[in-house]
């Protein structure tokens, strides 16, 4: 007799100015099952690689038209070398990593109820007024290509070659600009169910 065990995954990713509390981006994402069951495995096997350690951010998934209409990219969840389509930027949010400098408001605890059947890991990453270098002062671009004028983020397994770690999520949505005004936080949950 064999145990029949099913593992589903949800993302979820909010967006929001950390000193006014605008929410700027509040929807799931796609999963990358692939190399999300692979970070799994590795993980439970105790393995060096596979665990949640960056925060990507990117600007090339969608386009804007000069009537203002907005098309958006298809998610990039499929095949191991999945990345984002035009990745800009980069942070460490994995809090027992030392390249993770602010492990207060960049980290990733794992938060669990007695008796229910889903885990949740809540990454959180905070984009400080100083970072990225090169950002502009305000966010009042017209420019929705800049480089720090995200409409992605996902999530990237280690890897100890830096920028190589397999991607695990990705979300595309409407353009958010970064920029020396603002503090932006992004939480991005992901929830286990076990069934």
């Amino acid at each position: 007799m064999h145990d029949k065990l099913g593992a589903k995954f949800v993302g979820h990713v909010l967006v929001r100015d950390r000193d006014t509390g605008e929410v700027l981006v509040d929807k799931n994402n796609a999963i990358h099952f692939e190399n999300m069951s692979e970070a799994l495995a590795l993980s439970l096997a105790n393995r060096p690689t596979g665990h949640i350690h960056q925060m990507v951010f990117g600007n090339g998934a969608s386009t804007v038209s000069g009537t203002g209409a907005v098309t958006y990219f298809p998610p990039n969840a499929t095949g191991q070398s999945a990345q984002l389509y035009n990745q800009t930027y980069a942070k460490v949010v994995d809090d027992l990593s030392p390249l993770n400098v602010n492990t207060t408001d960049n980290n990733l605890p794992v938060q669990h109820t007695q008796n229910a059947t889903y885990t949740d890991i809540v990454v959180t990453c905070t984009l400080e007024t100083s970072e990225p270098d090169g950002q502009l002062t305000f966010d009042n671009t017209t420019d929705v290509e800049g480089t720090f004028v995200f409409d992605e983020i996902g999530l990237k397994a280690f890897n100890p070659i830096e920028g190589t770690g397999k991607l695990l999520t990705h979300v595309i949505f409407h353009p958010v600009q970064k920029s020396l005004n603002r503090t932006i936080e992004i939480v991005y949950t992901i929830r286990i169910f076990m069934s």
